[in-house]
This record gives structure tokens, C-alpha cells and sequence, in this order.
């Protein structure tokens, strides 16, 4: 350039002008002297024409920057040159190249004292006319374009389209509003998902002044267990799985039946909605006022009843079913005899106790009576049913009961409680409520779950767990002291509740983080939750149905965690294989797209809705993007991007490989080093069968 004027040196990069202009389209019919395989003349040896690559038209203030969309050629009906024939040859018409371009944003000169320096920012503010010439970016316009934007604070990888200039994301704007990556079976989806989080962290070690590790926490749900070994080299990572190796370092998963709330309990009862849900949740409210570890005395007992007996009154009162039409007023009745059974003094009740209780029973004896003869009329006035709840609740408040006390607590507040605790109130409330005969089917499915033994590690065992000390192990301690990420294998975790574990860890961490913000007026504490296989679990399904299954429970949590998350400081990453197979409303809430290799039609319809028209042609590329390949689009990026991802050392991928057939087949392979090693594959089926069966002896093989 040094011996060329500006002017001429802005000739030689000309490749064509415009004969086309539209708001998503502009048509460039390419100059013959254009490069047809190599541009030599940007300061370093380019592809062009290339489908995807940059170019550049001058307009007021710096460039419009466009990306190619289509190449094509043109039979010109028209000879070569006037009066230029070459003699003795017949003057054949010559073939036009045309280019199809889509507008991407605007290229601004910042330079100062003739030094190159420029600013890229999205959107068109004038469009070019017929006739403005076309010019190839030099080496720092293509690092300018996709280097732009602030914050560039963690590198994952270079754009192969743009000379290799390095592609670097904003951890804010990734994270904090929702990513999501995806691609086919084998695309470098989980490398792609472990190097973010490997480079956040190492980029925000050598950022920190203090050079200690972050006050970062990534939550990992790994349905796979491929993770368990990819932070291995990182210091205290937590990893807790179902059947965690002695001396493994993993710790045991452990969920307690008593965080789980009523909905995740119904979910998994499969309670049907009339009969058996208000039984489960009046039991769940019952076991959650456990009145502590010791024995309740009779009197605190009789208080819990009355409450319950004064929650069944006004409950039933509020729907007007007592008075309502035939057959609720006789259930009732039935119920009111059920009672008067539990309301028995006791030597221990001082005499306003017994006083109130005896006024109640003489109330039910008035009912009993007055509805005995023989054709009886069981419908009740509303003056009965308001007296009989006075009297209820006055003999509730002798027995030190209050009115704060009589809706009692959240039944989804996680205070402690056993499954037999559980099991032994939805009887005496099934008792309570006369439903006993319509509860039986959610007895059994929770009598299940109490002896299953492999349900029984994650869910029953788990003694000596506290709510304080499971947010730390698996959120994370003050500072981070014990590390920034967690690892929860749930590759183990039996079918029956695996939906519901992964949703009541997802909702734990939500609620922790809301809870943090309001003691901590309003600050948050950045977390990420990172989940994989995401089409299992965050699976779309149908929202008219009463009967909500663990999946669809599941699900709701992760679009609460989507709408809701980036307020509390929780960011969500998705990893699937078929985005088609999502919930629409979680992959909308995503402001940011990682796509690896897409080949299925339905999954490629789905990810071209979610970018502008003009920008359709990068994603064209999807079916044949190579693996380690990925566009980046969205909140986290200035445009639309091809990037080449970092590689990863193997000791750091998580272990997702294809089958390795043939290396089995002939009994050795290459490894990374060129050397040739051995590859054996001995089987133990007995002790696969009794691992499998669950036998005692499963760990003797």
C-alpha cells in the first residue's frame, strides 16, 4: 500500500457494483477482473467470492457492511468489447458473475492521525444506490466487523469466515439472558457447553485481582454422566451421582422427599384432582408442622386436629357444599361423625379444653339427631355450618391455637419430615375428609418410593441433610470457597422420579436465589444452570390437561426459570439434540443461539424462525457445518457468526464419543500421540446382573 495513493489502493479492492437494491437484498454484478478463487490485495490471501463472507460498500459516514448470500453466473448476450476483436476469432458474449448480499449493519472510520481503526454496530441507516461500488474488507475492516461490541471479555474461538479474527462473548449478556446451544448427536455440543464454562472461569481468574477463584457457580444436570471426569483437573469440583465408587471423590445424590412441593408430589402420586389432591396437601401441610423431633403431647395433637377439622369447615363452607345439592351435604355428615370420634377428652386437658371440646361434640350430637329418622334430609343451613365453626375454632384457640394457625403453613415450605410421617397423614386426612376408599392407588405409589432402594439413596436416606447445607454443597458456599461447579449425574436416577429430582433441584436453586435477592435488597447472585439433554426435560406438552405428569412439571419449572431467572441472578443453558422437541416458550425466552450441525428439516424450520429474514443465508450452512463449528447469534453477539470453537484436550471433553467399533473390532487403535495401543473390552455379566438386580453381593465381582 505504501506505493499506491488511498484512492488507488480503494480501486484495487473494488470487486463489482450494485445493480439491485432492496431493504433484505442487494444484487452486485461482479467486475472481470474480480478474483475468481483468491483475493490477493486485502494484505493477506482470502478466499473470495466465498458464500458467507463479508464485503463492504462506502456510504456517508464509513461502510455498509454486507455478507454474501448466493453467487451465481449470467450468459451476457452482448460481445466483450466493441472494436476489440481478436482477428480470426469469432467474439462469443462473456459470463457475468452476479452476487446476491444481505445488509448486516454499518462499519464507522474511528481512526485518528491516519491510523485504521473502525466500529461495526448493527442496523442499516441508508441504503446504497444502483451503481455504488463493492469493495473486499482489508485485514483490520474483517477484525473490526466481528470484533465489535463491548465486554469482549472471554474468548471461545475464531471466525473462519472473517480471516480468523478472534470471537469473544460478554459472560453478562450470555449467561444472564439464557443460551442455547444446538446441533446433532456428535456436533460438539458438550465440548462447546464444558469450554464456556472452562474459559468463563479461567478468564475470570486472570481478570481477578487477587487471582483466587471466581464467586462463580455453574450448576450442571447431566442425564448422560458425561461430565463427571471433564473438570477433573479443576480444583474442588462437586460431583454427586446415584451409586457413587468408594474413594471416588463423587458424593451421594441426595433429594429429600421433604423439599419436593405438593405439586411435584402430585405429580409423582398421579393424584387425581377431586378426591385425592386435597387429601395430599392438607397431609403435606400436616407432616410440615411436625412440632419438632419429640413426641407431640396429647395436647398439641388435639390442637393439629382441630386445626385441620377448622381448615375442612371453612373449605367446605367456602364452596357451599354442605347446603349444596345432593350427595355433598351427606358427605359432609359423614365426615362431621368421623370427627366426633377424634374429639375425645383426655386426663392431660385442663378444663377450658375440655369445656370446648364437649361444646363441639354436643353440636355433632345435635346433627346426628336431627338427621336420624327415617327418611332424613341431610342439607344444612348456613347458620349451622358458621355456628359449628365457631365453636371448632374456639375450641382450637383453648388448645392454644390461633388464628394465623388455622390455614396453617405453605404446605411447600421444605421443613423436614419422614415418608412414613407422610404416609400415616394422608390416612388420617383421607379419615378426616371420608375419602379413605379414593386414596389407596397414592398410597401405593408412595409406599414405592419408600422402598425402592435405589429411589430410596436419592429420596429416603438422607439423614443428617439440612436445607442450609444442601444449598451449599450444591449451590455453592460463601465466596464459592468449595468451588464453582457442581456436577449432578442423573444418569442413574430411576425413570419413575427423574423428571421429578431434576425439577425440584432446578425450582430449589430458583427459590435460593429469590430469597438471597429480597434479604439482600435487591442484589443478585449470578448462577448458571446448565441443562443437557434438554428435549427430555424441558419437553413441550400439553397445557389443557388437569392432570399435570412429572414431565410437563418438569418443564414449568424450567419456563419459570426462563421468564423469570434473569431477575435473580439465574441463567439457563440448554444443550439438545431436537430443538423442535422444546418448549417454544423456554427456546423464546433464549436470547442467544450457539447452532452446531442441524440435518433434520423439522429441527432447521424451527432454528430459521428464530433470526430475521436477511440473515438466512449463515444458517443455510447448518447441515454441513464440520464438527467443533457453531453460528453464534443473538444477545451475546454483534451479528451473526461462523466461529471455530477452542479446542478442547481430550482429558477435557466430556465423554460423548461415538462407538469406538472398529478400534474394538481389531483390538488396538492410534491414540493422540501417533502411538499405537491395545484396546480391550472384557465383559462381567454376573456382575452387570447384579448390579442390575440389585442383590447384595453386587459389589463382590
Amino acid at each position: 500500500m505504501s506505493t499506491m495513493s488511498p484512492l488507488a489502493y480503494a480501486d484495487s479492492l473494488r470487486i463489482g457494483s450494485i445493480d439491485f437494491v432492496s431493504p433484505d437484498e442487494i444484487k452486485v454484478l461482479l467486475d472481470i477482473e474480480a478474483p475468481d478463487a483468491v483475493a490477493l490485495n486485502t494484505g493477506f490471501p482470502r478466499s473470495f467470492p466465498r458464500i458467507n463472507g463479508y464485503v463492504l460498500i462506502p456510504s456517508d459516514d464509513g461502510y455498509l457492511v454486507a455478507q454474501a448470500a448466493w453467487i451465481t453466473v449470467e450468459r451476457s448476450q452482448y460481445p466483450k468489447r466493441k472494436g476489440m476483436q481478436d482477428f480470426g476469432l469469432i467474439d462469443m458474449p462473456y459470463p457475468l458473475r452476479k452476487m446476491s448480499l444481505s445488509p448486516l449493519g454499518c462499519l464507522k472510520h474511528e481512526g485518528q492521525n491516519g491510523t485504521e481503526a473502525y466500529s461495526f454496530r448493527r442496523g442499516v441507516g441508508a441504503y446504497p444506490t444502483v451503481g455504488d461500488p463493492v469493495l473486499l474488507p482489508t485485514q483490520i475492516q474483517l477484525h473490526a466487523i466481528v470484533e465489535s461490541g463491548e465486554n469482549r471479555r472471554v474468548k471461545i474461538g475464531v471466525s473462519p469466515l472473517a480471516a480468523n479474527a478472534e470471537v469473544c462473548i460478554d459472560p453478562d449478556r450470555l449467561f444472564g439472558r439464557h443460551l442455547a446451544v444446538l446441533g446433532n448427536t456428535g456436533s460438539g455440543k458438550s465440548c462447546t457447553v464444558a469450554g464456556l464454562i472452562r474459559w468463563s472461569l479461567e478468564a475470570a481468574r486472570k481478570a481477578s485481582s487477587t487471582d483466587r477463584d471466581p464467586n462463580a457457580r455453574f450448576i450442571i444436570l447431566d442425564p448422560n454422566g458425561e461430565y463427571a471426569n471433564t473438570f477433573r483437573d479443576m480444583d474442588k469440583v462437586r460431583v454427586f451421582a446415584v451409586d457413587p465408587s468408594p474413594g471416588s471423590g463423587v458424593g451421594q445424590l441426595q433429594v429429600p422427599l421433604w423439599f419436593w412441593n405438593s405439586a411435584e408430589w402430585s405429580a409423582f402420586t398421579q393424584a387425581s384432582t377431586r378426591a385425592q389432591r386435597p387429601v395430599l396437601i392438607q397431609a403435606l401441610r400436616s407432616v410440615r408442622d411436625g412440632g419438632g423431633d419429640s413426641p407431640p403431647t396429647p395436647s398439641h395433637s388435639m390442637r393439629r386436629y382441630l386445626r385441620t377439622l377448622v381448615s375442612i369447615i371453612q373449605i367446605e363452607r367456602n364452596t357451599g357444599s354442605p347446603w349444596g345439592r345432593f350427595p355433598h351435604p351427606k358427605n359432609f355428615f359423614e365426615k362431621v361423625k368421623v370427627w366426633q370420634v377424634g374429639l375425645g377428652s383426655n386426663d392431660s386437658f385442663n378444663d377450658d379444653e375440655n369445656d370446648a371440646l364437649t361444646a363441639l361434640r354436643t353440636k355433632i350430637s345435635g346433627f346426628i339427631s336431627a338427621r336420624s329418622a327415617q327418611y332424613p334430609t341431610y342439607e344444612f343451613t348456613r347458620t349451622e355450618i358458621e355456628e359449628f365453626l365457631e365453636l371448632a375454632k374456639q375450641a382450637h384457640f383453648a388448645f392454644g391455637g390461633s388464628d394465623d394457625d388455622v390455614l396453617p403453613i405453605d404446605a411447600d415450605i421444605p421443613r423436614e419430615f419422614t415418608g412414613d410421617q407422610l404416609l400415616r397423614s394422608v390416612e388420617a386426612n383421607a379419615e378426616l375428609l371420608n375419602v379413605s376408599e379414593y386414596v389407596e392407588t397414592m398410597l401405593m405409589r408412595i409406599r414405592t418410593i419408600l422402598s425402592d432402594s435405589r429411589m430410596k439413596s436419592v429420596t429416603s436416606n438422607t439423614d443428617g441433610v439440612t436445607l442450609d447445607g444442601w444449598l451449599t454443597d450444591y449451590i455453592g458456599n460463601n465466596k464459592a470457597s468449595n468451588g464453582s461447579i457442581t456436577i449432578i449425574d442423573l444418569s442413574l436416577v430411576p425413570a419413575e422420579v427423574v423428571h421429578v429430582i431434576t425439577a425440584v433441584i432446578a425450582r430449589m436453586t430458583l427459590e435460593a436465589l429469590q430469597r438471597y435477592r429480597k434479604l439482600n435488597k435487591g442484589k443478585t447472585l449470578p448462577t448458571v444452570l446448565v441443562m443437557e439433554e434438554a428435549h427430555t426435560f424441558v419437553k413441550h406438552y400439553r397445557d389443557d390437561s388437569e392432570d399435570q405428569n412429572a414431565t410437563a412439571i418438569c418443564c414449568q419449572v424450567f419456563e419459570k426459570i426462563a421468564r423469570e431467572g434473569r431477575k435473580f441472578g439465574l441463567g439457563l443453558v440448554l444443550s439438545s439434540q431436537r430443538p423442535s422437541e422444546l418448549s417454544p416458550t423456554v427456546l423464546s425466552q433464549c436470547n442467544t443461539y450457539l447452532l452446531h450441525r442441524i440435518s433434520n428439516d423439522r429441527d432447521q424450520e424451527l432454528v430459521r424462525k428464530l433470526v430475521p429474514d436477511n440473515l438466512q443465508g449463515l444458517l443455510r450452512d447448518l447441515p454441513s457445518l464440520p464438527s467443533r463449528h457453531a453460528i453464534l447469534l443473538g444477545w451475546a453477539s454483534e451479528l451473526p457468526i461462523l466461529v471455530q470453537m477452542n479446542a478442547l484436550p481430550e482429558t477435557q471433553r466430556p465423554k460423548s464419543d461415538d462407538p469406538d467399533f472398529w478400534a474394538v473390532w481389531c483390538g488396538k487403535t492410534v491414540n493422540d500421540e501417533g502411538k499405537e495401543v491395545d484396546v480391550e473390552r472384557e465383559v462381567d455379566w454376573p456382575a452387570i446382573a447384579a448390579d442390575w438386580q440389585q442383590l447384595p453381593n453386587a459389589g463382590d465381582h
